[in-house]
This record gives structure tokens, sequence and C-alpha cells, in this order.
């Protein structure tokens, strides 16, 4: 497999571009290594893991890699701004989660933002999945569209928990598209997708970087 390997597909009925870029980074064993030297902290109310600061060249190195895989696909794109960008690892177990750790989430309403995750496990094949809300049918939430998906959603929640993580269609969601995690590969996609990392039921997920779902992920905006 040749390094950035580009892979572009449109899933669900709403046709949201997908890019898969295979062999993303140059030295992916090298982020490894910073990853097992970082200072894992908590990641706060939303991400069910870890996070810990990059290699300060990470995104400086891949931008233009990132600028050309987005190509024509996420409209035009003459300057990439960085929002966020980290080390994650998974480590919370299926029952600890909360309950909105449990469903597909969006990340941001608008559409010129984009979230890039960086798969960095040799191992690990917990990668990444899309969902349509059945409810609403919705499959992208913007914040003309949030009012009506979070108190459909409500509702639905109170009357019907979910349990674990969500990687297949459930009665609330249809899953739309799955990406497996393979090592070095990344996705883009834009953050207002609805999505969920696909976290198997045996899911090892240690707080080691070296055991663990490693990833990158970053969120970008687009102008």
């Amino acid at each position: 497999m040749m390094l950035g390997d580009v892979t572009r597909r449109r899933i669900g009925c709403e046709a949201e571009p997908l890019v898969i870029i295979d062999g993303f980074a140059e030295d992916p064993d090298g982020l490894r290594k910073a990853a097992a030297d970082a200072v894992f902290g908590s990641a706060g109310e939303h991400y069910p893991g870890l996070r810990a600061a990059l290699p300060e060249r990470y995104l400086a190195d891949q931008l233009p890699r990132i600028a050309r895989a987005l190509g024509r696909d996420f409209g035009p794109c003459r300057r990439i701004h960085v929002v966020d960008a980290q080390f994650s690892i998974v480590t919370v177990t299926p029952d600890a989660l909360e309950i909105r750790q449990r469903l597909p989430h969006v990340d941001a309403y608008a559409r010129d933002r984009i979230a890039l995750i960086h798969y960095l496990s040799p191992t690990n094949r917990d990668g990444t999945a899309f969902f349509r809300h059945r409810g609403t049918g919705f499959e992208t939430v913007d914040e003309t569209r949030a009012p009506d998906f979070f108190e459909r959603l409500g509702r639905e929640v109170a009357a019907m928990p979910p349990h674990g993580y969500i990687a297949d269609d459930t009665a609330l969601f249809e899953r739309t598209a799955l990406v497996d995690a393979a090592y070095n590969r990344a996705l883009l996609y834009r953050s207002y997708v609805l999505h969920s990392g696909a976290i198997a039921r045996n899911a090892v997920l240690s707080a080691d970087p070296a055991a663990g779902r490693l990833t990158i992920t970053a969120f970008l905006a687009i102008e």
C-alpha cells in the first residue's frame, strides 16, 4: 500500500463525503513512541477515555496531505485552521459509559468543520461507524436541525435507554457506513455527521498506548 493512498466515498442518503487515507503519516512508529512518552489525562465529559498532547510538528507536516485529500469533495478550501488535535485512547468500559457516550454524536454544527481520526494501533480494528437517526431521518445535525433532533432523541432515550457502545443498528439508529481501523489509516468527514467509535463488546480498553485503541483525533476548520 502506497503512502497516502486515498479512497473517496459518499455515505448515507445525504451522500456526505468520507475520505479514507491509508499510509497517512510517514512515521507512525515514531508517533506511537511519542504517545508512549506522553502524559495522558481525562478527556472530559464527552470522550470516553484519555487524551494527551501531540508532537508539535504533527499537523504542520500533515496539513498539505490533508488539503490534497479533501480535494473538492468538501467545497473550496483555500486555508485549513487547526481547532484541536490530541492523542486519544478509549478506556471507559461499556457499563460505565454516560448516556451521551452510548449514542452517535456530532462534534460541530457547521459545514466548514472537518473531523480527522488517525488510527495508530497495529492490532485494534475498532473503527468508526456512521448513522441515521430513525425518528427524524437525519444523518447530519446542523444548527437548524439540532432543536428537533435533541428534543426527539431525549424523549426516545428516556423511554429506551441505550446500552454500551453503539457500533451497529439499534431501535433508534440505523448504521449507514462502517470503516474498520487499520494501522496508519486516517478518516476525514464533516463534523456534523452522526458517528461513533465502533468499539467491540470484547475490546481491550487499555490505558497503555502500546496496547489500547490509540488514535489521533483532530478538528479542523476550512475556508
